[in-house]
């Protein structure tokens, strides 16, 4: 493997010209903050979502789905503390109009109350909150006020006696969910990093009292290993445990397992134990009874405290370009075919798992391929390619990280047997095309990142 500097220009370069993330509304001017994701990008997340919920879900029988409402009465965001303490603390530069988070500046420039870019003086910090808001109905006014959600554990939370009570789920168990959650950023930065609009994986286990910290190491260990059957580099992977000046209101202890991107170690996802806070403060403010109701423990009743297990969608999803990403020098030949940029995505997680290739258009080697490709559809998803040198088009494939690429050939007709190509030792061998499935199917299974 070529050791090869990873940088956000290349990986951004990469994104739009391979249809990964194109910028929202490019052909205005584009939108700060939100993103699209192409036919490769949306791919890929949905590839990486399928995968944590079925770790979460398939993989554990006391752990079941929701899918909650962006919408949500506003109630639920004062008892959740969002609506007081949701806020960044905001400042201006009267000179450029420059805004920034204070907690962002230079001490010395607060201090001061010079901006960091142009020295001219800034305003005094003021608290920003950080929710949309809406209006639900034709009136807008305080009436209809609503919010779009800024995470969505809230809406577990509030359906935690619903799932309970319709599935008869006993203590421990958990809720899992993806779906979107907003915030209205002062600064976005880092490409898909930190966006305004974003998808959250959230599971919340919820557990008696007096065992919340042994559950809470169980799902310390459980989180590390889903990276590790991702086939990240676990060498940039670390955790980073909050001190008493970063734990939440509500969190008894909180660890956030940390990956090193190209502008340092940044957040992946975090594992909290929040206490009972949570259900304490919806039942307060509902004046619902949200205690569970202990049957092997004679009937105790106890509000459950909640281990939380929380990851961005899309800072996997940068997380894996950025990690697979190379540029590998293969020949010394002189010419611009030395090198070739991969994606080395786990098979299960890549966009587009084989690529169907004829050498040649004549001679029926065309409909031959096709033919072969409708075969592996049911299985896999496929993409088929017959423009340009097959050299050429290895490296597109390449480029978005397919991991198997299938040329049709001549001795294809004489004795149906098929060239397999694998991405990363770019070894080629020859499968007959009754065992293809079960050939990529057992490629698959036993891909070990090791090798790359």
């Amino acid at each position: 493997m070529s050791e090869t500097t990873v940088t956000m220009e290349k990986i951004v370069s990469l994104a739009k010209r391979r249809g990964f993330v194109f910028q929202s509304s490019e052909i205005y001017g584009g939108l700060s903050g939100a993103w699209d994701y192409g036919p490769q990008g949306i791919e890929l997340k949905n590839r990486i979502a399928r995968f944590w919920w079925k770790e979460m879900t398939q993989m554990h029988d006391n752990i079941v789905g929701l899918d909650a409402a962006i919408l949500m009465h506003p109630r639920v965001w004062e008892a959740s503390g969002h609506v007081e303490n949701f806020t960044d603390p905001l400042v201006d530069c009267k000179k450029c109009k420059g805004r920034f988070r204070a907690d962002q500046i230079p001490p010395e420039n607060l201090a001061e109350k010079k901006c960091p870019d142009c020295g001219g003086e800034l305003t005094d910090t003021r608290k920003f909150n950080l929710m949309f808001k809406t209006n639900l109905g034709p009136v807008e006014d305080e009436s209809g006020l609503v919010y779009l959600r800024p995470e969505t554990a809230q809406g577990i939370y509030v359906n935690f006696k619903n799932v309970q009570q319709s599935n008869r789920m006993k203590i421990p168990f958990g809720i899992a969910q993806i779906g979107k959650a907003f915030r209205n950023e002062i600064v976005t930065k880092n490409f898909i990093f930190r966006t305004c609009e974003f998808e959250q994986m959230e599971m919340q286990f919820f557990v008696k009292p007096g065992t919340d910290e042994d559950w809470f190491e169980y799902w310390r260990a459980e989180r590390w290993s889903y990276y590790k059957k991702m086939g990240v580099n676990m060498k940039k992977l670390r955790w980073h445990r909050h001190g008493a000046d970063e734990l939440a209101h509500y969190a008894k202890d909180a660890y956030d397992i940390e990956y090193e991107f190209p502008m340092g170690f940044k957040e992946l996802e975090g594992v909290h134990n929040r206490t009972d806070y949570d259900l304490s403060r919806h039942q307060q403010y509902s004046g619902k009874d949200l205690q569970y109701i202990d049957q092997d423990s004679g009937n105790e009743r106890y509000i459950p405290y909640i281990i939380e297990t929380s990851a961005g969608l899309t800072r996997q999803l940068l997380m894996l370009l950025c990690d697979s990403y190379e540029e590998q020098k293969i020949s010394d030949k002189g010419n611009e075919d030395d090198w070739r940029t991969v994606l080395h995505f786990h098979p299960i997680l890549a966009p587009i798992t084989v690529a169907v290739l004829p050498l040649m258009k004549k001679d029926g080697l065309a409909e031959l391929a096709q033919n072969i490709r409708i075969e592996l559809k049911d299985d896999f998803v496929t993409d088929y390619d017959q423009a340009g040198a097959i050299g050429r088009r290895y490296r597109r494939q390449d480029e978005i990280g397919t991991p198997f690429c299938i040329t049709i050939d001549y001795q294809t007709k004489e004795d149906n047997s098929v060239t397999v190509r694998d991405r990363d030792s770019m070894l080629q061998e020859r499968v007959s095309r009754a065992n293809l499935t079960s050939y990529i199917q057992q490629k698959i299974k036993s891909y070990n990142t090791a090798s790359i």
